[in-house]
């Protein structure tokens, strides 16, 4: 069966999975070494995670979420399989948790409205009609969304 996070993630070539660091490079543009930065070491608030995203899946029976700890004792709620949404209807200012049927367009990645990605901007097809994300699913663990139509 097709995994669409398996498209995502990027496998080293032992089979594990690379950690994700987002500190500068020790390296010049030119290929030769940064002198300056090669005596420091990794810090940790330089380290990342890897992105799993959130995707709607219909024939999913319910919605899966993952508590992650950030720094500072931040806690996240990451949502991983997504079915609602909480549609708000400007004109009549009313919101309502209407099923997700498709995602019609992301710009954040061509590829995202393809394999059913959910993340703030996308535009998702609802019981109601056509719905912008105005939420962040991984970072909320929630998808909110305003009425285009």
């Amino acid at each position: 069966m097709f995994n669409p996070t398996e498209m995502i993630r990027v496998k080293s070539f032992g089979g594990e999975y690379l950690a994700v660091w987002h500190g500068r490079s020790r390296r010049k543009p030119t290929g030769g070494i940064n002198h300056a930065l090669r005596a420091r070491m990794k810090r940790k608030y330089e380290m990342g995670r890897e992105f799993v995203p959130p995707i709607n899946d219909p024939t999913a029976e319910k919605e899966e979420r993952k508590v992650v700890e950030g720094r500072s004792n931040i806690i996240k709620v990451r949502i991983r399989k997504v079915l609602f949404a909480n549609v708000a209807n400007p004109k009549t200012g009313e919101v309502k948790k209407v099923k997700i049927l498709s995602v019609e367009n992301n710009p954040a990645n061509r590829h995202f409205s393809r394999i059913g990605v959910v993340t703030r901007g996308a535009v998702v097809k609802t019981e109601l009609g056509l719905a912008r994300v105005t939420s962040r699913p991984n970072q909320d663990g929630v998808v909110n969304a305003v009425l285009l139509e």
